[in-house]
């Protein structure tokens, strides 16, 4: 007899009944400013493709190209027999575009968190330090080890400052916190932690996913403060800003030797097919040639919160392309993005649990892509339904 499952039905009714459910959209074009959503055409507010590299002439042409002449797959994990010569292009591309000894491409920035954060501490005798409001991918990477753990509030550096002095014994401390944080698209204070981090003698892991592509000319949060050289591990993502697939540990080169010899999660798993390993070293080549594509995003970024705020919505401490709209309850929420759907603009609603109940709230995120035509198209919609729910 089949194992009884109707506990999941009812866990997900329980979800549908407070609102929290999935129900991903289905994407029926290339994602680009203005795409094919269930049918519908769509001006796209809800991907992470920053800079439009998704479809750049280029990037295709070198995935189509690598496709051709590798094939589709590479048969092997890389520590086998799956390490082409692409796969090491890319990441000699990637060390040289972020001013760092090496990199190593993961499949993932979810599988380089996972994967890298359990080899830096050992037990109880060393501490992890995160900000509170880290992405679920450190949470998760945290949980696979045995070390102690310590908490502090959101960017507060005296908040660090304090856990750092209570674990002043530790053998091993690893500082980590996003570089740009997803949900509220705030910056991480990282010249402050730095200099805590070397007066304490800690680690820092900065996941700059959202970073990558944004900051620094492009280059990411550790080139926007100029602190090459001082952070230890570098996670970064070719899924957003830069249009394609994978994740990125950058660092010295005793940083990639480590991660190669000892992450699970890239010892184990299938190498990047070729088409993808082209395409990740044609998207930073894109980057360092064209970086007319980061000052387009800052342009829309910079006049869209703008518009925003005048319009009198609350736009919460964004410094970044994800602007959030700031809606309270969740359903509230819900409902503004249904009815901005309706009229043909993309955008999701974050709520409970991925953020606090009083929180929630529509995220927003910016496109070098994006004309200014495109984006008065959604200021106009936006300013009708926010009206109609008494948002504004």
């Amino acid at each position: 007899m089949a194992a009884d499952l109707s506990w999941m039905r009812e866990r997900y009714e329980q979800l549908r009944s407070q609102g929290l459910d999935w129900n991903p959209p289905t994407l029926q074009s290339a994602s680009e400013p203005r795409c094919i959503i269930d049918g519908q055409e769509m001006i796209m507010l809800s991907a992470n493709n920053y800079l439009n590299l998704a479809t750049h002439p280029k990037v295709v042409e070198a995935s189509i190209e690598a496709t051709r002449k590798y094939g589709v797959g590479s048969g092997s994990v890389r520590a086998i027999a799956g390490t082409l010569e692409l796969h090491l292009e890319a990441e000699r591309v990637c060390a040289l575009f972020k001013e760092v000894e090496a990199a190593l491409i993961y499949s993932s920035g979810y599988t380089a968190n996972v994967g890298l954060i359990p080899t830096l501490v050992r037990g109880a005798e060393d501490v992890i330090i995160s900000d509170e409001l880290n992405h679920g991918s450190i949470i998760d990477g945290v949980r696979l080890t045995k070390a102690s753990r310590a908490v502090y509030q959101h960017n507060d550096m005296a908040a660090l400052e304090h856990v750092l002095k209570e674990h002043n014994g530790s053998e091993r401390k690893l500082i980590i916190s996003d570089g740009v944080f997803s949900m509220d698209g705030d910056i991480a204070p990282l010249v402050e932690i730095t200099e805590l981090a070397e007066e304490h003698d800690a680690m820092i892991f900065v996941d700059d996913c959202h970073g990558e592509g944004v900051l620094g000319d492009g280059r990411g949060i550790v080139a926007h403060f100029g602190l090459q050289g001082r952070v230890t591990f570098e996670i970064g993502s070719y899924s957003k800003a830069l249009g394609v697939q994978g994740g990125i540990v950058a660092g010295s080169e005793d940083v990639r030797t480590h991660a190669l010899n000892h992450s699970r999660s890239w010892l184990l798993s299938g190498s990047q097919p070729p088409g993808v390993a082209a395409a990740q070293k044609a998207a930073v080549e894109v980057l360092m040639s064209e970086p007319e594509h980061v000052q387009r995003l800052w342009e829309n970024t910079d006049y869209f919160r703008g518009e925003l705020d005048s319009l009198g919505f609350d736009t919460g401490v964004s410094e970044t392309p994800i602007i959030p709209v700031m809606c309270g309850e969740s359903r509230l929420a819900q409902d503004l993005s249904a009815e901005l759907r309706k009229v043909g603009v993309m955008v999701g609603a974050i709520v409970f649990p991925m953020v606090a109940r009083d929180k929630a709230r529509v995220r927003t995120q910016m496109s070098a892509g994006l004309t200014r035509e495109d984006i008065d198209d959604v200021l106009g919609k936006f300013e009708s339904c926010g009206r109609v729910l008494g948002l504004i």
